[in-house]
Parts: C-alpha cells; structure tokens; sequence
C-alpha cells in the first residue's frame, strides 16, 4: 500500500502509534514538526506537509515541537533517570526523597509524571518495590528476614513486613513457594523495550508502546504464577549486550536464553522462527510446512502472534505469501526496520 498524504494526515488526526517512525507531520503555519502521536491539536489539512525523516524537516526549517519531542528517541529513558536508576541498582537500600531529587535540579513532580507514564506507578513505590524484589531474593537465597529487612533500608521489622505482604500478599516467612519476574526498560534504536526475566532466561521483550503490553503482562504472570516487578536479573546486562551488537550489524544469534512458556504447538512454531536463518523470510505456509503441520496456517500465524520475546524469535522474519509485510505488535514500521537491518549486514 502507498503511503499518501492523506493517509498520514489520517493517521496523524488518530494519533496513530503504528505509524511512529514511518513520518513527521510539519505545520507551516507554525513552523513546527511532530511525531504522528502528538497530542498537540491537529492542524488542518492544508496546512501541513509530511517528511519521512526528521532531517529532512529541519533541513526545510522546522523546529522540532516542545509537546511530543520528535527528535528524541521514542520512550527513551532520560539521562537524568537512567543515573538514578544505576544507583538504586547498585545499592536498593538508597532511598531518593522529594529533597534529594531538588538537590540534583530535578522537579519532583516531573519525576512522578514520568514513572505513572512509563510504569504506572510513582517514583516512590517504584523505589519500594524495588527494595522489595531485591529483599526477596535474599530471602529466598536463605539469608534470615530481619538481616534482610534491615539491609533493605527499613527502619522497623514490622515495616517491611508490611510492604512486602502489599506487594506478594504473603509475608516474608510464608514467601518461599511465592515466584517473581524481573523487569527492566531497555533503550533501543527502535525505541525503548520492556525486558522480562526468571531463573531460566528471557520470557518477554517487547516494545513500550505494543498495544497488547498489558494483556501480555498478566497472561505471562499466571502462566508462572508470579508478581512481574521491577529489579534486576543476571540476564539483562547479556540481553543488553547483545541488543547492541544486534542493532549495531554485528550480531546474527543469540545465546542469551530464552523461557518462552506457552502450549507444546506454540513452542513448536517459536522454535521454527528461531531456525529461520538471519537476513531470510519465510510466509505462515512455510512455517506451517517446516512444523510438519502444512493445514495449520492459521494457527501458526496465531502463534507467531501470541509471541512474547521480540527479536530473540524472531517473527519480524514471517511476511504474507504475496511478499507484503504482515501485522507485527511492535508496528509495521520496525518490522520494516529489522528487515532492512539484516539484509543490510547479511
């Protein structure tokens, strides 16, 4: 399908996020350009043009708009964030009050947008349940509560107790059958990632802006029968490294392991998308055929759909047999993207 301009206008009156990255729209009569999602208000039709590239729109003159900051990565963690959030990492004990967060020039009422944004949760309880994940797991790992309760940063055993049964239901002493699934927001050229992680490897990756994010969310949750909570995992600076590589041309498999919890068919279709090799496409029929299973064509596009860990399996690599790009949860755009970048360094 041709991308008209009354397509993208179209797109842009719906704030259409399946077309970021695919244009800019420019208003002439301000002199600004935006991302096709920018809740700013919607100028008429004739008064916009449209630019597939942002250089070519501040090439023409346009200054980037101050709402939706189309210069800006999609999603992409700040700067000033990201240090924050490397400190928590390295000791959860720290706790960053409203005076701190002023001490580093940092609004704290920003500071709140931006988590119930991207997390949905304020700053302060993302601290808490940070501390909590990492307090858990030295639980688990044997070491006594009030040791742990302790070192967590908690000034009371009755405190922690507390805030550990809000956030598992259980308390600590009663949490050894309880399981939980790391997360982390991981920056990417296509945007920013949510990264999912158990013992066992990598069970989700995908984009912040996939529509079905919450849904994925609570169905990988029951699977595993555990709470999804912010915290770190040994996987996720192997996954990060590899993304770079990946992204970077330089990187055509990946041994970070995977968990992908689903039905014996799905995993048979995950585990035929994985086999497609690097820079190749295959259509639902060839997949069908490579399972043994050629009359499932349906199902096996149904299963590449319920796919939870982008890029890791790789159904950006599965396209319609007439050749046409097909749905992908991250946006046709990226699919686009991935392919270009692998046929690019194959």
């Amino acid at each position: 399908m041709e991308l008209t301009d009354d397509i993208m206008y179209e797109a842009s009156v719906r704030k259409d996020s399946s077309f970021e990255g695919v244009f800019f729209t420019a208003v002439k009569t301000t002199g600004i350009f935006c991302r096709p999602t920018c809740t700013a208000r919607k100028p008429k039709r004739e008064n916009v043009e449209f630019f597939t590239n942002s250089k070519d729109a501040v090439l023409k003159g346009y200054r980037p708009c101050k709402v939706c900051f189309p210069l800006e990565k999609l999603n992409e963690t700040p700067d000033f964030i990201k240090e924050i959030l490397r400190e928590l990492s390295e000791d959860p004990s720290l706790k960053f009050k409203d005076y701190d967060l002023v001490k580093r020039g940092i609004e704290p009422s920003k500071m709140r947008r931006w988590f119930l944004k991207n997390h949905g949760i304020t700053f302060q309880a993302y601290q808490r349940m940070f501390r909590i994940n990492t307090a858990f797991k030295k639980i688990k790992e044997g070491e006594s509560i009030t040791t742990t309760a302790f070192d967590s940063g908690y000034e009371s055993l009755s405190g922690f107790n507390d805030s550990f049964k809000s956030v598992f239901g259980v308390s600590p002493k009663n949490s050894k059958t309880q399981n939980i699934i790391d997360l982390k927001r991981i920056e990417t050229p296509l945007g920013t990632m949510f990264a999912c992680a158990v013992k066992e490897g990598i069970c989700l990756l995908e984009f912040t802006d996939r529509k079905m994010l919450e849904t994925e969310f609570k169905t990988l949750a029951k699977a595993l029968n555990a709470s999804i909570i912010q915290g770190e995992n040994e996987h996720f600076s192997v996954l990060e490294l590899q993304l770079n590589e990946y992204f970077k041309g330089k990187r055509k498999t990946f041994s970070v392991p995977v968990f992908s919890p689903g039905t014996d068919f799905q995993n048979q279709v995950w585990k035929a998308l994985i086999e497609i090799p690097y820079g190749e496409v295959r259509s639902y029929k060839e997949q069908s055929d490579a399972i043994k299973k050629p009359e499932a064509v349906r199902a096996v596009a149904n299963a590449n759909g319920m796919n939870k860990i982008s890029i890791l399996i790789p159904c950006h690599r599965v396209i319609g047999s007439n050749g046409e790009l097909t749905g992908y949860g991250g946006g046709l755009w990226r699919k686009q993207w991935l392919l270009e970048l692998e046929k690019k360094n194959l």
